[in-house]
């Protein structure tokens, strides 16, 4: 997995295992408006190098970016239990002041709620057609990556038991990570994704690349030249695929196939990241 610079310090408390998820943290409400971004706003997420694995690193990236895009800073913490940390169980999730909110759709109707907001320039129309694609990437993109990671035997096998576990000593590395692939498979199985095939999910990857790819078009971002958080989330999630290695490369050459969405990437990574003294993501 490739580190991924942004805006702060990136911590990583510690290298003993942990040995029982702590507590999760619980949003407290309230004044959320009155309230200006903290300069100490931090977002968390599993270990970077050994652990994350790629649909989480995806969901960081996305709200990381849609951050950067808003021009408001994060520190990035890394922790071995952030999944049993966060509120939803997902990662990742943001601590602002007294308030801890996770995942990226929630982060957004926070973060319009102290005043910032990317898509408050686009009708109603446009809205809905923005929410629609959103609703594309995460019932292909994120669903495909989920499948990939723990129903392809190879993948889970050689990748995703070991970093999923690593930070967890025997047996419980094992036993936690065969807990989580239950769970995904039976998700899978309830969405109808149970019985598919890698290359049927290849070929619903390829056509959510081909549906974005024809929604761009020569277009800066997907809603001409200013970002929405529908960029944010795309670039998370095709980024993370073009710069995760895993044991084939058939999911990167999906995307690879589309060069205004490759462009795209770059244009993001470039504009969001590097201009502003992060360095590149590598």
């Amino acid at each position: 997995m490739r580190k991924l610079r942004t805006r702060g310090k990136v911590t990583q408390p510690g290298q003993s295992p942990v040995h029982a998820p702590p507590r999760r943290f619980v949003p407290l409400l309230g004044g959320v408006a009155t309230e200006p971004w903290p300069e100490n706003a931090t977002l968390y997420q599993q270990l970077r190098g050994e652990q994350i694995l790629l649909s989480d690193n995806a969901a960081s990236l996305a709200v990381q970016a849609f951050l950067q895009m808003c021009n408001l800073p994060i520190k990035v913490v890394c922790m071995a239990n952030a999944e049993y940390m966060s509120p939803s169980g997902k990662v990742p999730f943001i601590h602002v002041g007294n308030q801890v909110v996770s995942e990226l759709g929630p982060i957004v109707q926070f973060v319009k709620a102290k005043g910032h907001s990317l898509s408050d320039g686009l009708d109603e129309v446009q809205k809905a057609e923005m929410k629609a694609y959103m609703e594309l990437v995460n019932n292909m993109l994120l669903t495909a990556e989920l499948y990939l990671q723990w129903c392809d035997e190879a993948t889970a096998g050689e990748i995703t038991h070991a970093r999923y576990g690593s930070p967890y000593p025997w047996p419980l590395n094992h036993i936690l990570a065969y807990q989580k692939q239950w769970e995904v498979k039976r998700k899978m199985k309830a969405i109808g994704w149970g019985t598919k095939t890698l290359d049927q999910v290849l070929e619903d990857v390829d056509q959510c690349c081909q549906a974005l790819s024809q929604r761009l078009g020569t277009q800066p971002y997907f809603f001409n030249k200013q970002p929405t958080e529908l960029d944010a989330l795309v670039f998370g999630h095709l980024y993370t695929i073009l710069t995760t290695q895993l044991t084939s490369d058939e999911l990167s050459e999906k995307v690879k196939n589309y060069s205004n969405l490759l462009a795209f990437c770059r244009r993001i990574e470039q504009h969001y990241f590097e201009d502003r003294g992060k360095g590149r993501l590598s």
